[in-house]
């Protein structure tokens, strides 16, 4: 007597992912620098301070704050970048376009022409150049042709 047993199915499980992952999260930075700029804020006005233990007093202004919001996000950006698949495609694009207009925001629009903006928009750089660099090097450890030398 020969016992047949049914052949198991093989169900295969999609990860989705939200649209939300791939917009990148400078464009946010970049945003509330031109709403900060455009409703007249001053970013070098001390905004509090900070005694430090040496006697010297630390002024902390809405630029330093803005600068040091745009580093924080910068380190999830690269860690987004790490993802392989077809977003990361769209995240690479969108990083770019951000990068794109911060240059033209940059060069044409006065309240953007600070050195403030100027970091900002290297940090959109960073981001882009980041991005490209970490995919390609993930990518040819997952397909290599030939060995090492």
């Amino acid at each position: 007597m020969v016992i047949v047993e049914p052949e198991e199915r093989v169900v295969r499980h999609y990860r989705r992912t939200s649209w939300l992952s791939s917009v990148p999260l400078l464009a946010f930075v970049v945003i509330a620098y031109v709403a900060f700029a455009a409703g007249g804020a001053d970013f070098t006005l001390t905004r509090f301070t900070v005694p430090m233990p040496s006697g010297a007093v630390w002024n902390i202004s809405l630029g330093d704050m803005m600068l040091a919001f745009s580093l924080f996000v910068l380190f999830f950006e690269v860690l987004k970048s790490t993802r392989t698949g077809g977003n990361s495609v769209v995240d690479h694009a969108l990083s770019m376009m951000v990068f794109v207009a911060c240059l033209i925001l940059f060069l044409v629009w006065p309240p953007a022409g600070t050195s403030l903006f100027f970091l900002i928009m290297l940090t959109t750089l960073v981001d882009v150049i980041a991005g490209f660099s970490v995919t390609i090097r993930s990518a040819r450890r997952d397909y290599s042709v030939g060995g090492e030398n």
